[in-house]
């Protein structure tokens, strides 16, 4: 319902004569109208629940007209589901193939948060055709992308589609002079912890406590000062926001105590003006002021918000265990601190979440930490959770380390036993078996945690470490930035040797000579599997320092909580 709203909202569907809306959960059978249409993803169980509706309007007598719309695309198992249901003569198929929603000026979502659960959960590729498709129409669009890299088993298999699909069309690109000088696609599972840690920048905190949906947020009356609840656009366009978006929340409220009083000094000049002045002040600038100040007043009662929230939960104490995994440094206390978290109840999703930070960035629990954190995770949430955490263990986001079974002593006894390409495979299908993170050693020839001297100035931030309070640079953002230094995959083997992607690396570049130097610092990154608002403040600070401008691609917006109840088998 949410990428609808943005696009057509319930009066302009009014005015094309739709008569009433229905959620899917909420049986729509009971309408009296003449004419169905369901607008819905292709899901076989969206294909019974319709194959139901009709079969009961056939037993009923009730003479009506079905129309289905698939989005983003039409799947021949969804039809072949009606048609085991006996009702695909009664029901016409169409598709909306939806593929891009603009959310923000350098932000583009495909809306599709489940994919990250299909693909890096179930393996499902239904949605790689999709994300070939958009790109397709980017480059009809804006012209071919001289230089190509990517990072990700899904990221490869959505370029060579795309490249196929050009292939099909290549008059259509032809000549076009380039106006996005790169592109760069990125797996999700290539780097989990960055979408793990909390987030403190400004609107990843708005999204972690209040929940951006399709770029826009319902503030309670909490926020609102009133009894009733806002819902707020949150983008380029709202003055205050785009102006503390990227910052750290430490910055904030200095930052809107300071607009205020200039609002307030905008206010005041009106007290010695003449009839003509205060004309010209009500026409031209009071409409302007009362907007800027409504704004204002949100975002001040949504930090207010924010900070009373963060003090319940004790926010220092769980940045200070996370900032310790990051590091590697007391890894013992931050055990006793899940623990003490798992006792507390405090919250199954935050708990998961700091199992799954301590597993990857300690390359698997030791056996005896994973059974007595699990064990005590099932005794204080619930044995419901059973199954989440054969998910977790499946997706490689919380691993246990098995003995004399590291990934060389497994690969050294299969290549005495074939030693010929097979080997090659084999070892392949060993490693994404042992799914290992490796994030210490990425960490250290990456340079990810900064050393300081001092105290690290959120103020003026000198690197993208500000996005985690100076502690840790997001792995994505310094892949990115790396590459596009080298200009490919050059002098970071043993990087991507580290992140299992050795086959699944891959450098395009074209002839530059049509791209203007303009369009070279252009940059498309594409996250699939969503990407957090920490990632895109952290890229956007990296285009400011080095000229680039960035724009974002991604499945679906996400962040921590997503994620975990992405792989959770309980519905919260």
């Amino acid at each position: 319902m949410s990428p609808l709203d943005r696009i057509a909202n319930v009066s302009i569907l009014k005015q094309h004569e739709v008569d009433k809306l229905y959620k899917v959960e909420n049986k729509p059978a009971l309408s009296a109208n003449e004419q169905l249409c369901f607008l819905v993803r292709p899901r076989i169980k969206n294909m019974r629940y319709i194959a139901n509706l009709v079969n009961a309007d056939k037993l009923a007598g009730r003479i009506r007209k079905y129309k289905v719309i698939l989005s983003p695309q039409k799947f021949y198992a969804c039809e072949m589901v009606l048609e085991e249901e006996g009702v695909y003569g009664d029901v016409s198929c169409d598709e909306w193939a939806f593929s891009l929603l603009p959310l923000d000026v350098d932000l583009l979502s495909m809306e599709l948060p489940e994919f990250f659960r299909d693909y890096f959960l179930e393996g499902d590729q239904r949605w790689i055709n999709t994300v070939a498709q958009a790109l397709h129409l980017l480059s009809t669009l804006y012209g071919p992308f001289p230089n190509c890299y990517g990072i990700g088993r899904c990221a490869k298999m959505s370029y060579d589609l795309w490249r196929k699909l050009e292939e099909e069309e290549d008059s259509e690109t032809k000549g076009r002079k380039p106006e996005i000088g790169h592109i760069f696609l990125l797996d999700r599972d290539v780097d989990f912890v960055t979408a793990l840690c909390s987030q403190v920048v400004y609107e990843g905190l708005v999204d972690d406590t209040f929940r951006i949906k399709c770029g826009s947020v319902d503030f309670g009356p909490e926020v609102t000062s009133s009894d009733k609840s806002l819902k707020v656009l949150l983008n380029a366009e709202d003055k205050v926001f785009s102006e503390i978006r990227n910052e750290h929340f430490s910055n904030v409220f200095g930052f809107l105590s300071q607009k205020a009083r200039n609002l307030q000094a905008q206010y005041d000049r009106r007290r010695g003006m003449d009839i003509k002045q205060m004309k010209n002040f009500v026409s031209q600038e009071l409409k302007g002021l009362k907007q800027e100040h409504r704004l204002l007043s949100l975002h001040i009662g949504a930090c207010e918000s924010i900070m009373k929230k963060k003090t319940k939960q004790d926010f220092q104490e769980l940045i200070k265990t996370e900032h310790a995994l990051l590091e590697g440094f007391n890894i013992r206390e931050s055990t006793s601190y899940i623990e003490e978290h798992i006792d507390r109840q405090v919250s199954p999703i935050e708990s998961l979440r700091l199992m799954c930070l301590l597993s990857i960035t300690e390359n698997g629990l030791i056996p005896k930490d994973y059974r007595s954190l699990k064990t005590q995770y099932l005794q204080s949430y619930g044995p419901e959770h059973l199954l989440t955490f054969s998910n977790l263990r499946r997706a490689g986001l919380l691993t246990e380390q098995a003995p004399g079974d590291t990934l060389t002593a497994v690969e050294s006894k299969v290549s005495k036993l074939v030693t010929d390409k097979a080997a090659g495979k084999i070892t392949d299908a060993f490693s994404s078996l042992a799914k290992r993170s490796n994030f210490r050693a990425i960490s250290k020839k990456l340079n990810l945690i900064p050393r300081v001297d001092g105290e690290y100035d959120l103020k003026v931030p000198r690197d993208m470490a500000y996005v985690f309070s100076g502690a840790y640079v997001p792995l994505s953002c310094r892949i990115i930035e790396q590459v596009l230094d080298r200009r490919s995959w050059q002098g970071l083997d043993e990087v991507v040797r580290l992140l299992n992607c050795s086959e699944f690396a891959f450098t395009d570049t074209a002839k530059e000579d049509k791209a203007s130097s303009e369009s070279l610092r252009l940059i498309l990154v594409v996250f699939l599997g969503g990407c957090t608002f920490s990632e895109i403040s952290a890229l956007r600070f990296l285009g400011r320092e080095k000229g680039y401008r960035f724009i974002f691609l991604t499945t679906a917006v996400t962040n921590s909580a997503r994620l975990m109840e992405a792989m959770s088998e309980v519905k919260s």
